[in-house]
């Protein structure tokens, strides 16, 4: 039997990089059409409330766009309906020319959310849905404020819904309703019908078409993968799912087999278009500049590739307890060339104007020269910008703190 071809590691890098828009300086205007090709380049982009600099999203793209501003993202949403929100592995704003593919994840999501609910509770929250709709056709779009002020909360809904902000998310998840704009951060919801462009509100792929189409999708964004990451890009198809797919492209030949290198050294059986080693050979290599990369990057979502790929243990410490954190709250990883050299933490002050940088931790073996940190300073002050600050200020003591 034929060994699978070697992807070694400092290639599998650069194609990764590449496939996430990440190889190629980052330039180039970022509204309108532009900036729906680079979500569409990315698949999707994860949003996510936290915004100590910038909100996930956001950071996502200025990180490929350095023209990118916040403001240039809800117009594609509310005026254009070039992008939904819906869900992947978790809330994102998608392309809608791929909401045809998203009815198989609704109708799924509608079978499967109620069983999550207590049972005593399910009747409550199925009871909401005819008045949550019947208040959205008399009055507009709602959000949950509109609705069930008065409800009691209970820890047996989602989080600590009440019951009618149950219903809208529920509705939301299996496609009755549609995220028409957001005010400030705060969803607002309508009749899908009323948001997604007809066109692609009234096709409905096949399931067979729809699995087809997302592990393809899956694939093509991140170059190699296992059946189980391809499963686990949209979280759409489900694991068997994929490794069906998986086992028709290679019975086919759509599909090869490759070892792909880690950063130890070690080899991972992984999937891959025919002719991977030339396209990691002819992957651009990325500019030495340095960039802040969100916690929630396409390129370091799943933590345990990122971990193989490019050695980086990456962990959000949000949910820990101040005094168990071994870096900090929201501390962003730095992406030099192809290296995940270091993470930062770092706070906008709004009302002083001022980026604060509490600590540098290189990574083991990245010596933090006057070179770096001069790339690392040009990379801030572009941050700033961006978020509308007009300093970045260093702590007083050492900046650089021990690796760990």
């Amino acid at each position: 039997m034929t060994q699978p071809p070697v992807l070694k590691n400092r290639a599998a890098r650069r194609l990764f990089l590449d496939r996430h828009a990440l190889a190629e300086p980052p330039t180039g205007p970022a509204k309108g059409a532009d900036l729906v090709a680079l979500i569409k380049r990315l698949g999707f982009v994860q949003i996510d409330s936290i915004n100590t600099v910038a909100r996930a999203h956001h950071m996502i793209l200025h990180a490929r766009r350095q023209s990118y501003r916040p403001a240039n993202l809800a117009p594609l949403l509310d005026r254009d309906r070039a992008i939904f929100e819906h869900w992947t592995h978790d809330a994102a704003v998608i392309p809608t020319e791929f909401y045809p593919y998203w009815h198989l994840r609704c109708a799924r999501d509608a079978a499967a959310l109620p069983a999550r609910w207590r049972k005593g509770r399910r009747d409550l929250l199925m009871s909401k849905m005819q008045p949550v709709l019947d208040h959205i056709r008399a009055h507009g779009p709602v959000s949950s404020s509109d609705v069930g002020e008065t409800e009691q909360r209970s820890s047996g809904g989602w989080w600590d819904w009440h019951p009618s902000k149950t219903a809208l998310e529920f509705l939301w998840r299996s496609g009755v309703l549609a995220v028409t704009r957001r005010e400030g951060f705060r969803k607002l919801y309508d009749l899908a019908q009323n948001v997604i462009p007809a066109d692609q509100h009234a096709r409905h792929p096949s399931e067979a078409e729809t699995l087809d189409w997302a592990c393809n999708a899956a694939l093509n964004r991140l170059g190699f993968a296992t059946s189980g990451e391809i499963a686990a890009f949209w979280a759409k198809a489900t694991a068997a799912e994929a490794k069906d797919w998986v086992a028709r492209g290679l019975a086919s030949g759509a599909l090869q087999e490759v070892e792909v290198e880690g950063a130890d050294g070690s080899l991972r059986r992984s999937i891959a278009r025919p002719g991977i080693l030339d396209a990691a050979q002819d992957a651009p290599r990325p500019p030495a500049r340095m960039r802040v990369l969100s916690p929630f990057d396409p390129a370091l979502r799943d933590r345990a590739r990122a971990e193989r790929l490019f050695g980086f243990h990456y962990r959000i410490e949000v949910f820990t307890p101040a005094p168990k954190r071994i870096y900090g709250y929201y501390v962003f990883p730095l992406l030099e060339g192809d290296r995940l050299v270091g993470r930062i933490d770092m706070k906008a002050d709004r009302s002083a104007g001022v980026l604060n940088v509490t600590a540098v931790w290189p990574e083991r073996g990245v010596r933090w020269t006057d070179a770096r940190h001069a790339r690392l300073e040009a990379e801030l002050a572009r941050i700033a910008r961006f978020a509308k600050l007009e300093d970045v200020r260093f702590p007083a003591g050492p900046l650089i703190a021990k690796t760990l």
